[in-house]
Order: structure tokens, then sequence, then C-alpha cells
């Protein structure tokens, strides 16, 4: 009888052990991730900028067709190409980086298509204000890194929100308030 306990407790334990071992946790690359952004100016054009500086983690399990993404931006490292504007950008009447110096996005869920996923549902944070915003990723892949020598993951993923639901009501309405959000990602799997 204790053998036939033992051998069931093995096997219970191979188990848990095959379930934790299937959530892969990659850490953002912050010299290969720079969310960037489109926004209108009076009509006339499109103002693009990026971020410099980004950090943060991204769990899969492919099997479960679950994970996280959890992803912090410094707003202090906006770059629009033109040092003006990004002074500017910086100010309290635009998006206050004194005050808030950081963007975050938080997963909720991601869906899945096969074992790719395919869109994330979470929340922004931008302002000071956290708002629901889904990302369409757009492209996903996963190769053995040749420099690192471990895996290694990359996304281009998409979004559009309204900046007014923010606070960053700058310009309105002369302005569109449209944005649209672009995170090009590659995350090293950390375990």
């Amino acid at each position: 009888m204790k053998m036939k306990q033992l051998a069931i407790a093995l096997l219970a334990s191979a188990v848990t052990a095959t379930a934790f071992a299937a959530v892969d946790t990659y850490t953002i690359d912050p010299n290969h991730t720079f969310p960037s952004f489109e926004a209108d100016h009076m009509g006339l054009s499109v103002w693009r900028g990026k971020y410099k500086k980004t950090s943060g983690t991204i769990t899969l399990d492919r099997a479960a067709k679950t994970g996280s993404v959890d992803i912090l931006i410094d707003a202090d490292s906006i770059d629009f190409g033109h040092e003006g504007m990004n002074a500017h950008a910086k100010k309290d009447d635009i998006f206050d980086v004194a005050k808030y110096p950081t963007v975050t996005y938080k997963s909720k869920s991601i869906t899945f298509t096969g074992d790719t996923p395919t869109s994330i549902q979470g929340e922004l944070t931008l302002h000071g204000v956290t708002k629901p915003v889904t990302l369409t990723v757009n492209k996903f892949k996963c190769m053995m890194h040749p420099m690192h020598k471990k895996e290694v993951c990359g996304a281009d993923a998409s979004a559009t929100f309204n900046r007014g639901d923010f606070g960053v009501t700058k310009g309105l309405p002369m302005f569109s308030p449209e944005v649209k959000l672009a995170i090009q990602v590659e995350a090293l799997k950390a375990n």
C-alpha cells in the first residue's frame, strides 16, 4: 500500500512540475523595445514619437493559452525627434512627467489563435488615468537568440485610443483626440 501511495505522490508531483514548467517568463529587452505613437497636428500632419526607455515582463503558457504583459515606460524618455517638442510635451499642460513619471500597460487577459497570442486585453495608465485598451498583436515570433543562446520572443502590437479620456486635452478640439499606439517588443526568456 505504501509503495502505491508513493507512486501516486511521485506522479502527482511530476504532473504539477510539468504544469509549472509550461509557464515561460520573458524580460523585456530595453534595447529592442520602443513604444511609439501617432497624433494629429491640427489636421495638417501626423506627429510621431516614441519612448526610449521601457522595461517589464511577459509570461506565456502556450499550452493553457494564458499569459500576462506588464510594461513600464519612462514618460521622460519621450522623443519626437524635435527637442523643442520633447520639452513642451513633458510640461504640465500636456504629459506632466514630473507628476506622472511613468506610463504602464498591464494585461487582464490574452487571446490566442492556436499557440500564438493575437490580442491583449488590458489597462493603460497614462497621465495618472487608467482605462481599458486592447492591443492587437499583428506579428509574433519566438526563436533561439543567436547571441544570448536562449529563447527570445518578439511582437508588434497596436491600438487606438482617445487621449482626452486620459486627461491629455491640450489642443482639443482643434486637434483630433485619436492616438495610434504601436508597441514593438522583444523579450528574452528569463528561466
